[in-house]
């Protein structure tokens, strides 16, 4: 067993979306209060660390990563006092906080920004104004300035989303104030949106490209790093704190720069190389799902990457279940299979609301059931280039963020909300729910809670090394080993039946089927002991 190891290693992460976890007074809208209420459903669970997303006050342009004050609640979640009432509850409990660091950009209603207008405020050298626009485009389409009367202002996302100026030693330092305030509170650490990108080393023209025109200008420049040492030197080291970083279109070599401990710069970092595997060029285009493809990136980080931080969906991503299982005839197995993967990789396991009982797409069939942002501007953009209503639709229903944003089903009637909820619920709640799952000993929710009580107790799980064995066009077969004991991992990302490719001498320890037979079934995952 390794000493001294830090103790995110070994830890459970859950994911919660304030808006769409639990709502405490009726509104329609998840909150803190609602929070506090599943703390204990969270510690059966097994969870060690929530990551808490958004709660700052915001107008929710993006639902909460457009900051208006980055020291206060949005009345919509609570008060501070419900705030510091959930660390609080939390840490009792043994449960770390850690929540969203969004620095890139702030909201246009930020105080900073609207001083900023004024040329001749120290706030105008916060953001990134100028006479004139370069050719950047946006992560969110079309161009990134946007005009203010007779100036522009860079907004890599939003336009209520203006970036801001990391040249500037005093953002830098605000930063540092915001961080020491929220870890003052007692939380434990950040997980840093689009942390990569915001450094900007020039505003120079970009290369023309099918998408995000400028990126060579701002992606994982020196200048962030320099930044992420100062954070952590200033700030996080005086603190039991950790860091992962939301990094965009990083390479494993990219990913190391940034996590290396001897770098002193993040801990670890969630890759999207995965989540590419099924798309060309951009999420939106969506291709059939070749496990095989998926393998071999999964493989390629788990090899050359010193830590890794994983996870199968999140608040931007379809869910896991629709996405690389099966939904509908094979669901149960699907969803446990996914489960057993994750959680068998070697790195740092993050958990989605509502994954843990098998949530799946929304499959929303109206553009005016739709709130998320991004998918609303993409469905506009598809309509001017004339694309026909039904394949607009379909785009969304296949990668909307909104598949990911459906209220947690805790049961079949009210059980998010006595209210409205603010978006659509998915109409599966009547089968797919926490209270179904808790009533049945062979459900999803009870096959996570076991497993995630096997992981805790397994050094090899914990931390054991990464050997690919075997990868097919169906099946992804590899080690965990330590010096004492080996497990294989076998699991079956297909509905078909699969033969063993060679003769395996071990004892099952964990599978997600009763009894084992001479083939490997559809969507089978299995621990094997080697060690005899």
């Amino acid at each position: 067993m390794i000493t001294n190891r830090p103790y995110w290693k070994d830890a459970v992460v859950y994911q919660i979306y304030p808006r769409s976890f639990k709502d405490s007074n009726g509104d329609g809208i998840g909150d803190i209060l609602g929070i506090i209420s599943k703390l204990d459903y969270l510690k059966d669970l097994g969870v060690d660390v929530i990551w808490l997303s958004p709660v700052y006050d915001s107008p929710n342009d993006d639902n909460g990563y457009d900051i208006r004050d980055y020291k206060e609640i949005h009345k919509d979640f609570g008060t501070m006092e419900d705030m510091d009432l959930l660390i609080k509850e939390a840490n009792d409990r043994g449960i770390k906080i850690i929540m969203d660091l969004v620095i890139n950009h702030t909201s246009d209603e930020h105080p900073w920004f609207i001083a900023s207008k004024d040329k001749n405020s120290k706030y105008h050298d916060y953001y990134y104004w100028r006479d004139k626009p370069n050719n950047w485009t946006s992560f969110f389409s079309g161009k990134a300035w946007t005009k203010v009367d007779d100036m522009y202002y860079l907004h890599l996302f939003s336009k209520k989303q203006p970036d801001l100026n990391f040249h500037n030693k005093d953002v830098i330092e605000e930063i540092k104030d915001i961080m020491h305030f929220w870890l003052k509170k007692g939380i434990s650490g950040f997980r840093c949106d689009v942390i990569n990108i915001i450094y900007k080393d020039s505003l120079a023209n970009g290369k023309k490209r099918l998408v995000l025109t400028g990126l060579e200008h701002y992606h994982s420049t020196k200048g962030l790093h320099k930044i992420l040492k100062e954070l952590r030197t200033d700030v996080l080291d005086k603190y039991d704190a950790f860091t992962v970083g939301e990094t965009v279109l990083v390479n494993t070599k990219e990913a190391n720069d940034l996590i290396l401990p001897e770098n002193k710069e993040l801990d670890m970092v969630f890759g999207f190389e995965h989540m590419e595997t099924d798309q060309i060029n951009n999420k939106w285009f969506k291709t059939k799902f070749k496990p095989k493809k998926f393998f071999k990136t999964i493989a390629k980080w788990q090899e050359e990457v010193y830590w890794n931080a994983n996870y199968l969906e999140n608040h931007d991503q379809p869910r896991s279940v629709s996405r690389f299982g099966n939904d509908t005839k094979y669901h149960l197995e699907s969803a446990k299979m996914l489960c057993l993967f994750n959680l068998s990789l070697r790195g740092t396991p993050y958990i989605y609301e509502g994954q843990e009982i098998g949530m799946t797409n929304a499959y929303l069939n109206k553009i005016e059931d739709y709130q998320d942002l991004e998918s609303i501007r993409i469905y506009g953009l598809a309509k001017k280039l004339l694309f026909p209503k039904k394949l607009r639709l379909k785009l969304l229903r296949n990668a909307s963020r909104d598949n990911a944003r459906q209220p947690v089903q805790w049961d079949s009637k009210e059980g998010f909300t006595n209210g409205k909820p603010w978006i659509k619920e998915n109409p599966n709640k009547d089968k797919i729910n926490v209270l179904a799952n808790m009533e049945d000993p062979n459900s999803i929710l009870n096959f996570y809670k076991k497993l995630i009580a096997f992981r805790k107790n397994s050094i090899v799980l914990k931390e054991g090394s990464f050997e690919k064995v075997y990868i097919s066009k169906k099946i992804f077969i590899f080690k965990r080993k330590t010096k004492d004991k080996t497990y294989l991992v076998i699991s079956n990302f297909t509905s078909k039946n699969v033969s063993y490719p060679f003769k395996i001498k071990g004892s099952v320890v964990f599978s997600n089927y009763d009894k084992q037979i001479d083939y490997i079934r559809p969507y089978e995952a299995m621990i094997i002991d080697l060690t005899y």
